[in-house]
């Protein structure tokens, strides 16, 4: 990493450093195209009596950096108020690249505490600042917990797996979120259960034209992969589509998010 990324990175993180929420940067956990994850330590405002030693802090590139795919199928349904505003997004101006940034840091804070609400096994979200997320460490002193697809599991453990994470798309709908790019590769396993992260492009099914092909890829992509390792799952279309119709038919979400 280049020591213009690590400024950027410590700038991004600066209050929670101020407010002694985190105390120290420890490591990067992963870099994409869209975000850099990174482990923290734990300030004394951050850790309390018998609280967590770390935080994962997860910090959005810049809007012209980002390569982020298919952004108007995600943004669908998200509402701008101010004209002004919206004009600045849509000419991708300075500003409106400003807003879009937090557009995707907000969206994906509100989900995360929304489904944390909700009972679906997410990382616990601690706080957002600007371009940056704090959250829940899943992992320990070695390192973060693998992705699914490193993860080795019994067929036992697979076949618990797979209940949960159908369970967790379950309830995320009844919480009228759907994740929208769901696959092994943002999904977390540790302690013996499946850990779903990466929100910035879950919708609001209520709202995103987008909502019933999104949710019927997220079961479709988590079939697959339990497929492969020799699982009996349920065919993804008719599940989603069943539970879709269910959701339209009043039968889910009655709770406010």
């Amino acid at each position: 990493m280049s020591p213009e990324e690590q400024e950027v990175l410590h700038a991004a993180l600066e209050e929670f450093l101020d407010e002694d929420v985190i105390s120290e940067v420890l490591e990067v956990v992963r870099g994409g195209k869209e975000a850099t994850v990174l482990r923290c330590r734990a300030g004394g405002n951050g850790r309390g009596r018998g609280g967590p030693a770390f935080y994962a802090a997860k910090v959005y590139r810049p809007s012209e950096r980002r390569a982020f795919r298919n952004d108007a199928v995600y943004r669908d349904g998200r509402v701008i108020n101010n004209a002004r505003t919206r004009r600045a997004v849509a000419n991708r101006s300075d500003f409106g690249r400003e807003v879009t940034q937090h557009m995707w840091t907000a969206a994906e804070y509100e989900t995360q505490q929304i489904l944390h609400r909700g009972g679906v096994s997410v990382p616990r979200p601690v706080a957002a600042r600007g371009a940056a997320i704090l959250m829940e460490w899943i992992g320990d002193e070695a390192g973060p917990a693998p992705q699914l697809r490193h993860a080795t599991l019994t067929r036992e453990e697979g076949v618990a797996a797979l209940r949960s994470l159908l369970g967790d798309i379950e309830r995320m709908l009844d919480r009228h979120r759907i994740h929208g790019d769901l696959s092994p590769f943002n999904i977390l396993y540790w302690a013996g259960r499946p850990r779903v992260i990466d929100f910035p492009q879950a919708v609001d099914a209520r709202m995103n034209g987008n909502s019933y092909s999104l949710l019927c890829r997220d079961v479709e992509n988590v079939c697959r992969f339990f497929g492969k390792m020799g699982l009996e799952t349920p065919d993804p279309w008719r599940w989603a589509t069943r539970l879709w119709d269910r959701y339209v038919r009043g039968g889910m979400g009655r709770e406010a998010p």
